[in-house]
C-alpha cells in the first residue's frame, strides 16, 4: 500500500484540507496550499485515533488521516533502510557490477549477504552501477546471472544527461526485463529495479 491518503492539515493556526504524500525524505500536503514537512526535522509522530501529531522543529502538525495513521507514524519514527528498500536480506547472493558504490558493499556484507564481483552462476541480486547510456548495453548479458525470481538494479546518477530513466527502462525492455521499482539509492544516484516476467521464469 503507498503512502497517499485525504486529510486535514491543522498548522500555525490554518487548517488545510487536501491529500497528504509521505515521500522518503518529506511529507507532503497539498490544498489550498502546499505544505511540506522535512522528515530530518521531525522530533516524533505519534498517532491516536485517526489522529498523526507531527513535532518538527519548534512547530507541530496535526493531520486527521483515520485508519492509516498508526502506520504513517511508524514509517516516519522507523524509515526502512536502504537494504530494506532494495530487498537485501541475509543469505542471499548479490553480483556487484559496474560502477562500485564502495559503501554498499559494506552495508550488504554486515547484512550477511554473499556478495561477489564476478558473473557466473546465479544470483539473487545484482547490482549494476550505470553512469552512461553505453553502460546499459551490458544488462542483457548480466541478465543471465539473474535468478529466476532475482531482481537486478540499475543505479544511476540523478539528473544526469550521460544517462536518462527512459535510457534505462529501454535498455531494460531489451533484456527482456521488466521494470517494476524506483527507489532513491542516494543523495546523487537513483535505482531502478528489473525482474524477469513471470512467463519466462
Amino acid at each position: 500500500m503507498g503512502y497517499d491518503a485525504g486529510c486535514t492539515l491543522r498548522l500555525d493556526g490554518r487548517r488545510i484540507t487536501g491529500k497528504a504524500l509521505l515521500e522518503q525524505h518529506e511529507l507532503i500536503v497539498r490544498g489550498a496550499e502546499r505544505v511540506v514537512i522535512p522528515i530530518k526535522e521531525v522530533t516524533s509522530a505519534t498517532a491516536k485515533d485517526g489522529t498523526l501529531t507531527i513535532r518538527f522543529g519548534r512547530k507541530t502538525a496535526v493531520l486527521d488521516l483515520g485508519p492509516v495513521a498508526d502506520r504513517w507514524a511508524t514509517r516516519i519514527m522507523n524509515p526502512p533502510s536502504r537494504l530494506d528498500k532494495l530487498g537485501a536480506k541475509a543469505g542471499m547472493s548479490a553480483l556487484i557490477a559496474g560502477t562500485r558504490h564502495a559503501d554498499l558493499v559494506e552495508e550488504l556484507n554486515t547484512r550477511g549477504v554473499k556478495v561477489t564481483a564476478r558473473a557466473g552462476g546465479s544470483v539473487d541480486l545484482i547490482f549494476y552501477g550505470a553512469e552512461s547510456r553505453d553502460a546499459l548495453a551490458r544488462l542483457k548479458d548480466l541478465r543471465r546471472t539473474l535468478k529466476p525470481d532475482g531482481a537486478l538494479w540499475v543505479i544511476r546518477p540523478k539528473g544526469s544527461k550521460a544517462v536518462s530513466e527512459a535510457e534505462v527502462m529501454s535498455a531494460g525492455k531489451h533484456a527482456g526485463l521488466v521494470d517494476v521499482k524506483v527507489a532513491s539509492f542516494s543523495d546523487t544516484h537513483t535505482a531502478e529495479k528489473f525482474v524477469i516476467p513471470r512467463a519466462a521464469r
